[in-house]
C-alpha cells in the first residue's frame, strides 16, 4: 500500500520567508498549507540580521504547525543563485559483483564518487544538475537499472553557490529550530516546477526569476542549466519612484502593481484608482499616474534583460519564461512583444498554491521526489510521523462519527416521511 509522505519547502527570498507543506501519495502533490511572513533581514542574498530572518521561519513553521496539528522538524532548503558554478563529473563504473547486471547500487556508487570529486574554497555544494548514464557508448533515456553489462559511465552535473551564502541561510534555519532535509538551488527548483528544464532538451529556455530586489536569469539548455546571473533591479524598481513620492507601504505598491493591466500610457483613463489618508494629507493615484510612473520602468527592465541575452540569442534560438512573484504582475503579458525573442509568463496551477512566490517551492518538492531514485535516502520526510499519524487517526475518527450521525439522522428522517 502506498504510503502518504509530507514535505515542507521553505524559500528565504529578499523580503519575506515562504513555506509550502505538501503530501505526495501516488506520486501526486496534495497542498495542506501555504505560509507567508515578512522580514527585513537580507539584502543582496545575503542575510544582514539573522535573528529576523530566523523569527519570520519560526512564525511561518508555527502557524503551518497549528493549522496542522503536527510538528515539522525538517524542511528543503533554496539558496539563492549567486556565483553559481556548474562542474561536470564523468565517472566509470566497474560492476564488481559478478551479476553484469546494473543495480541501484552501482547507480548510488557512481553518484557518491561524483559527488565527492571536487571541492573548491568560495563554493559549496547545492545539488545535482543533471545525471546521463551510458552503457557501451550509448546514452540511455532512463535509469538504466537492469541493464546487462560489465561497467557503465555516468556523466554528473553538479551546482555549486556561494559558499557564505549556504553556510549562513543553513545557519539561520538552525537557528529557527529545524533540521535540512536538503538543498535546492532556487531557479533550480523554479525550472522543476515550470518543466523549462525538460522543455530545454528541445530549444534552450532563459528563466526570468522577476523578485521584489533583484531578477535571477538562468540558461536551460539540454535538461540542466549551464549558466545563472543576477540582475539588480526587480518589481519594486517599476514602481519605487512613486512609493517614495507618496510614502507608500510595499504592501500597497504591490497592490497597486496588480492593478496595472494596460502597457500604454495613452490606454490608461485618467481616473482615481487609490486613496489614503495618511496623517497631514490625503492621498489620490490615478490610473494614468500609475502607468507613467511604472511603465517606463518595465521597458527598461527588459531592455536591460535584452541587451544581456542578446549574445546567446545571437548564437542559437531560445525562448524566455517568466516567473517568481513578478509573474502575478498582469501587464507584463502586454510586454511579451517587447522582448528579443518569444515569450511567455508561467501561472501556476497547483490547487492551493497558484501564486507565482511559490514556484521554487512547488519545484523543490517535485526536486527531491526525483532524486529519490538515485540516492539512498530512506522514508525521511519533514515532519515528525507519530504525530502525522495520531492526526490522520484523529480526522478519520471523527469523520467517521461525524459520517455516522449524520447518516443516522437522514436514515430515521426518511423512515419518518415513508411512515
Amino acid at each position: 500500500m502506498a504510503k502518504k509522505s509530507v514535505y515542507a519547502a521553505l524559500e528565504i527570498s529578499d523580503h519575506e520567508v515562504r513555506l509550502v507543506v505538501s503530501e505526495i501519495f501516488n506520486d501526486r502533490s496534495n497542498i495542506l498549507r501555504v505560509e507567508r511572513v515578512e522580514h527585513n533581514g537580507i539584502r543582496n542574498a545575503r542575510i544582514t540580521d539573522e535573528k529576523a530572518v530566523a523569527d519570520a521561519i519560526e512564525t511561518a513553521v508555527r502557524q503551518a504547525q497549528t493549522a496542522l496539528g503536527y510538528r515539522i522538524e525538517r524542511v528543503l532548503l533554496a539558496i539563492p543563485a549567486r556565483n553559481v558554478r556548474p562542474v561536470n563529473n564523468k565517472v566509470h563504473v566497474e560492476i564488481e559483483d559478478g551479476t553484469h547486471t546494473i543495480r541501484r547500487f552501482h547507480i548510488q556508487q557512481g553518484l557518491k564518487s561524483a559527488l565527492g570529486a571536487q571541492k573548491f574554497e568560495n563554493e559549496e555544494l547545492v545539488n545535482v544538475n543533471r545525471i546521463e548514464c551510458f552503457v557501451d557508448g550509448a546514452r540511455q533515456d532512463k535509469i538504466p537499472l537492469g541493464k546487462d553489462t560489465e561497467s557503465f559511465d555516468m556523466e554528473v552535473d553538479l551546482l555549486y553557490a556561494d559558499k557564505d551564502i549556504v553556510y549562513s541561510y543553513a545557519a539561520a534555519v538552525e537557528k529557527a529550530g529545524l533540521q535540512i532535509l536538503d538543498l535546492v538551488l532556487d531557479v533550480y527548483g523554479a525550472a522543476k516546477e515550470t518543466g523549462a528544464l525538460s522543455q530545454s532538451a528541445d530549444k534552450p529556455v532563459i528563466l526570468i526569476d522577476l523578485e521584489a530586489e533583484h531578477t535571477t536569469l538562468a540558461f536551460l539548455i539540454e535538461n540542466k542549466i549551464a549558466f545563472t546571473t543576477t540582475l539588480d533591479k526587480g518589481y519594486h524598481s517599476f514602481i519605487q519612484t512613486l512609493q517614495e513620492e507618496y510614502g507608500l507601504s510595499d504592501e500597497t505598491a504591490w497592490r497597486l502593481l496588480e492593478n496595472l493591466f494596460e502597457s500604454r500610457e495613452m490606454d490608461t483613463q485618467d481616473v482615481v484608482i487609490y486613496i489614503e489618508q495618511q496623517d497631514d494629507k490625503r492621498i489620490e493615484i490615478t490610473s494614468r499616474q500609475l502607468a507613467d510612473a511604472v511603465l517606463p520602468k518595465i521597458r527598461s527592465w527588459i531592455a536591460d534583460i535584452n541587451a544581456g541575452c542578446a549574445k546567446i540569442l545571437e548564437s542559437m534560438p531560445a525562448r524566455y519564461l517568466i516567473t517568481g512573484q513578478g509573474a502575478n504582475i498582469p501587464v507584463l503579458k502586454n510586454f511579451c512583444s517587447g522582448f528579443n525573442a518569444p515569450t511567455s509568463v508561467y501561472a501556476i496551477s497547483t490547487i492551493g498554491a497558484r501564486n507565482g512566490a511559490f514556484v521554487c517551492d512547488l519545484g523543490m518538492i517535485y526536486s527531491w521526489m526525483d532524486s529519490k531514485q538515485y540516492n539512498n535516502r530512506g522514508d525521511q520526510t519533514s515532519v515528525n510521523n507519530n504525530e502525522l499519524e495520531e492526526s490522520i487517526e484523529s480526522i478519520t475518527r471523527y469523520a467517521k462519527d461525524a459520517e455516522g450521525g449524520f447518516t443516522r439522522k437522514l436514515k430515521k428522517a426518511m423512515l419518518a416521511n415513508k411512515e
